[in-house]
């Protein structure tokens, strides 16, 4: 028997592959099935079942498309309704994969449909649970992506994942390994570990959740400090639930080069947001007039996700050479699957072109601090947890996450320096700014982390951030 867990970093998603003789099952794959096929192919395996936990939320699963390729039937848990032809497994149902077994155990709270997989080994030992969005490394699913106005609460979701964490999860042995489909950085959850593997029997000692004294302490405390889930989030589930176009499609129509002579009319024409995947030290210094930069280098897709708000949104992309595909890839992971091209030769040919050219005003903390005084408006745009732990006296709390909410009660006439931890997040806002007519602001290179060091500037006083998103 053979289990790996293929995770993606900047998604903080873990799907697994499992092998048993001549026979596999993957459990949560990504979009882009490439690297399944594979393995498949590698280890001379079948693939029998493809199991997934729940509808996904925060990415598009593949279990579509590798259904497709290899025939291999999609399983999912009771009271699931996908609108395409998949196994709706019952409560305690085995799987059989060459030697090994796979119970379905129903987990309902995350989501009604959640499920644990337990993978009984060839000599009939209860080894190993994948998880999903059930339990995770320090923490349990948030509750409140599915609810219902006026059927189903938060509350009521949160009271059914406790049930079935202590009758189905708690009741195993300390010693089975728990395999999560997401950790540290996921917003799926408020407080995960950075690990991806662990067993039960720690989970048991550290996991706050699952050492809550009673059930309404921990409904309280699992709902407390939930933020709204990201607009896309719902957006995916649709597609996992209804099907979507498959990978090939998406990555052939986005892999189009447009010329400079082209580009504009191409955006004017389609509607298309201009999105600049560079870094923020290569953006600020020039960049296409309008465009938005979240950078492919950090939490690209999240921040993509959170940042635009429709998914059908056309997009043509100002990316690093070579790195377009890579891109593409990347946004049909959440669902943005409507890139139209990408500027031909990168940002240098639109520089040598000679077409106008943008920028945003970037200072050092350095210079930040020499110029600061009391009483000129900052906007810190981390997230509130972050901002309540520690920040300048006087700075305005303003998530990035939450930009399209407050961008239009800024004041146009006013001149005000914006920060993020550390450069990435101010510069996406900075950019969206910028796009939206504002010139009157100063982003803060290095963040607070930068300003902090120099100690010349009055803080908060600091206070362990609370587990929160």
């Amino acid at each position: 028997m053979k289990i790996e867990q293929i995770y993606t970093g900047c998604l903080a998603q873990g799907a697994y592959y499992i092998v048993s003789e001549n026979e596999a099952a993957i459990i949560d794959p990504l979009r882009e099935i490439k690297p399944y096929l594979n393995r498949l192919q590698k280890d001379e395996v079948t693939l029998k079942y493809i199991f997934e936990t729940h509808f996904h939320a925060d990415f598009v699963s593949g279990h579509l498309d590798l259904s497709k390729k290899t025939g291999a039937p999609i399983v999912y848990g009771p009271t699931a309704k996908p609108e395409f032809e998949a196994i709706i497994a019952v409560d305690e149902q085995i799987f059989e994969v060459g030697k090994i077994k796979i119970k379905v155990l129903h987990t309902p709270g995350h989501t009604l449909e959640s499920s644990t997989y337990l993978l009984i080994d060839e000599d009939g030992k209860e080894t190993a649970i994948f998880s999903g969005d059930t339990l995770f490394l320090g923490d349990v699913g948030r509750p409140d992506l599915a609810q219902k106005s006026g059927e189903i609460t938060e509350r009521d979701l949160a009271g059914m994942l406790y049930e079935s964490l202590h009758t189905k999860i708690l009741p195993l042995e300390d010693s089975i390994t728990v395999y999560p489909a997401h950790g540290a950085g996921s917003a799926c959850g408020k407080n995960m570990q950075k690990e991806t593997v662990d067993t039960l029997g720690n989970q048991k000692k550290t996991n706050y959740a699952l050492n809550q004294p009673t059930k309404e302490s921990f409904i309280d405390e699992v709902l407390d400090g939930l933020t709204a889930p990201p607009k896309y989030f719902g957006m995916n589930v649709a597609l996992n639930k209804g099907g979507y176009e498959s990978f090939e499609k998406v990555l052939k129509k986005g892999n189009n080069p447009i010329s400079v002579e082209d580009f504009e009319l191409a955006a004017e024409e389609t509607g298309a947001l201009i999105l600049d995947t560079r870094s923020a030290a290569d953006f600020h210094i020039g960049f296409v007039p309008n465009s938005v930069n979240i950078g492919i280098k950090g939490d690209f897709a999240p921040w993509v996700g959170a940042m635009i708000v429709d998914v059908q949104q056309p997009i043509i992309l100002v990316s690093d050479l070579g790195s377009e595909e890579e891109v593409i890839t990347r946004l049909s992971r959440v669902g943005f699957d409507n890139v139209i091209g990408f500027l031909e030769g990168g940002f240098e040919s639109w520089k040598n072109s000679g077409k106008e050219i943008d920028e945003v005003t970037r200072i050092s903390a350095e210079q930040f601090v020499s110029e600061y005084a009391e009483g000129q408006k900052v906007i810190d745009v981390r997230k509130e947890s972050e901002y309540e732990a520690e920040h300048i006296d006087e700075a305005y709390s303003k998530p990035l996450a939450y930009i399209n909410d407050w961008v239009n009660s800024i004041d146009h006439s006013e001149h005000f320096y914006i920060h993020c931890a550390g450069g990435y997040r101010s510069m996406i806002a900075a950019s969206i700014l910028q796009s939206r007519g504002y010139r009157n602001f100063t982003e803060v290179q290095g963040g607070f982390n930068e300003i902090k060091k120099l100690e010349k500037v009055p803080t908060s006083n600091f206070i362990c951030q609370t587990k929160t998103l």
